[in-house]
């Protein structure tokens, strides 16, 4: 995993998607799509592991060209949301795209998708661009997917409870976390980690 690719992915969801999906119709939510994320309202952008993907059948190489220049392709002002949140990608528009493992981050989204929609029907998955990490939250608990970060530097699963649990089952100080590739059911860990905060007694 190298964190150029994270960054690159995470400045495309919060500069050339997320910033100018506020601007235009007030929301910084993204979604999972099959291969890859987009916008949920206007402008109709998305994301692959190789393609920016301008509308239906219409996509131009990501390989090669920096931010600023792909939000130009598209019609858009790049720029993150503003006055949201403090910190995000860090990511500005001469950063070139970098994709050298875009796919094991895509696709850990789209396992992480799959797995939080079969928790739970209700509640629909937002991939958010602070911290570019999938989510749901159920019984004041979060459950999702993050593209990596100073905790574990490669997709991971996670369930992080609002308030701390105590047990074997909580791994890190926000919860539970363990790399994708260690866990061959995410729908499990995270059925478990729901059980384990409610059974669990909370942290002092």
């Amino acid at each position: 995993m190298t964190n150029e690719t994270r960054r690159s992915l995470h400045g495309l969801g919060e500069l050339v998607l997320a910033g100018p999906q506020y601007r235009a119709s007030g929301t910084i939510r993204l979604r999972i799509v099959n291969g890859g994320f987009a916008t949920v309202a206007a402008p109709d952008l998305g994301v692959t592991a190789t393609e920016l993907v301008l509308g239906p059948g219409r996509c131009v190489p990501l390989a090669g060209r920096t931010l600023g220049e792909l939000a130009s392709i598209a019609g858009v002002d790049i720029g993150a949301p503003a006055g949201l949140y403090p910190d995000g990608s860090g990511a500005t528009a001469d950063d070139r795209v970098v994709l050298d493992d875009a796919e094991q981050i895509l696709a850990a989204f789209t396992q992480g998708d799959a797995a939080l929609r079969s928790l739970s029907a209700d509640v629909t998955p937002v991939l958010w661009p602070e911290h570019f990490d999938l989510g749901i939250s159920l019984d004041e608990v979060n459950f999702g997917v993050s593209a990596g970060d100073s905790t574990i530097d490669e997709p991971y699963a996670y369930v992080g409870p609002w308030h701390p649990r105590t047990g074997d089952f909580w791994n890190v100080p926000f919860g539970a976390a363990h790399p994708v590739r260690e866990l061959p059911d995410l729908l499990a860990f995270f059925e478990e980690g729901r059980r384990r905060a409610a059974d669990a007694p909370k942290a002092d």
